[in-house]
């Protein structure tokens, strides 16, 4: 895939001026106090490093109110046009994609009983990342990023269908018990889900680690088997048919053999999502996975999905979004995740969202993309 770069003014694009960037600016100063605190970001394949970012955070987390998201629309606009410069990207087949998560909330119990059957997993103490999974130990498949460590040797973890039926029944994984395989299976997809416990308690689980086995999409697979018309297809749609054929339902999402392992997190703030890759809370509306490989955490982009509508206003989806987290299906230099938030309102707005978005990435003032992309001379 060849990635061009090419020179855009705040002007010209759709929607930038009707955007209330305040909640951008908000998970913007998270990831810049974040950097503040532990140190840089992993630098991207487009080259834009901690030095570039380091004006504009240094800024950020000079403005008063900014990370509360209490900052006037105006204020956030006019940070972004200062310390930033938009690059608009552009591959050679075809437009970008972009996709939505969220955080499911689900009600659990502590033990198993008649009605909660299917757990949530803590990772194994003996799993853990290959040291380079383009080069991996022998006996462990290319690109896998995790593997089982047991008596000086390694191998492959088990996958979905094994761990399901018993594989690490025994070791006290168990973190809580849902009532559905589905909902296991679906806060596996999202990467995360708040629990709510019969004694009033609610705590959050995020991603630990994963079994290494590809991950496959089960849509995919109900639209190639004819179940699902491909124009159809939607979180909704795959829950309907999983639940109209139970006698089916475990057997295709066992295709997707990738597994998911957690860790407890509290819930310090209800209104954020969970701490994800960039190491910060997700950003209602204004966070998105990006493929990490490409792109550098903390780079805001401009996402202009124009079929798809806004979350929040009657207009075609044009946001100020910032990079905070990644997935093992968000590959490439314009394929975005959108986070809609937590609970079964951001899962319709996720659930549904599958559409062509321009991604217009803001370079740092006199950084080398922006250069590339003729801004700086």
């Amino acid at each position: 895939m060849n990635v061009s770069l090419r020179r855009e003014e705040f002007a010209s694009l759709p929607g930038w001026a009707d955007d209330a960037p305040a909640a951008a600016l908000a998970a913007f100063c998270r990831s810049a106090r974040h950097v503040a605190e532990n140190g840089p970001y992993k630098t991207g394949s487009l080259g834009i490093s901690h030095e570039e970012f380091k004006p504009a955070y240094d800024a950020a987390l000079g403005l008063q109110a900014a990370e509360s998201g209490l900052a006037p629309a105006s204020e956030a606009r006019a940070f972004f046009e200062k310390w930033f410069r938009p690059v608009k990207i552009d591959i050679d087949d075809g437009a970008g994609f972009v996709t939505g998560y969220y955080e499911p909330e689900l009600e659990v119990t502590a033990t198993a009983d008649s009605d909660h059957a299917f757990p949530f997993l803590r990772k194994p103490d003996n799993l853990v990342k290959v040291p380079d999974p383009d080069d991996p130990p022998v006996g462990i498949p290319d690109g896998y990023a995790f593997m089982l460590e047991q008596n000086g040797e390694v191998g492959v973890c088990p996958d979905r269908q094994a761990i399901e039926t018993g594989a690490f029944r025994g070791l006290g994984l168990e973190i809580a018990w849902a009532g559905s395989r589905a909902d296991v299976f679906f806060a596996h997809v999202q990467g995360c889900a708040r629990l709510a416990f019969p004694d009033g308690r609610n705590r959050r689980i995020t991603y630990a680690a994963k079994s290494g086995h590809p991950f496959t999409g089960i849509g995919g697979l109900l639209v190639e088997r004819g179940e699902i018309a491909a124009n159809d297809i939607s979180m909704a749609t795959i829950r309907q048919w999983l639940a109209a054929n139970p006698q089916h339902a475990d057997q295709l999402m066992w295709q997707n053999r990738s597994f998911i392992f957690f860790r407890e997190a509290d819930v310090d703030d209800p209104r954020l999502g969970p701490v994800a890759a960039a190491k910060v809370p997700l950003e209602p509306g204004r966070s998105l996975a990006v493929d990490r490989h490409i792109h550098t955490f903390g780079t805001p982009f401009f996402i202009n999905a124009p079929d798809l509508a806004d979350f929040d206003a009657d207009r075609p989806f044009a946001r100020l979004m910032i990079a905070q987290d990644t997935g093992t299906a968000i590959v490439g230099a314009t394929r975005g995740d959108l986070f809609a938030g937590s609970g079964p309102m951001a899962g319709d707005k996720a659930g549904a969202i599958r559409n062509k978005a321009a991604f217009t990435l803001l370079a740092p003032v006199g950084s080398q993309c922006a250069r590339r992309a003729g801004h700086e001379r």
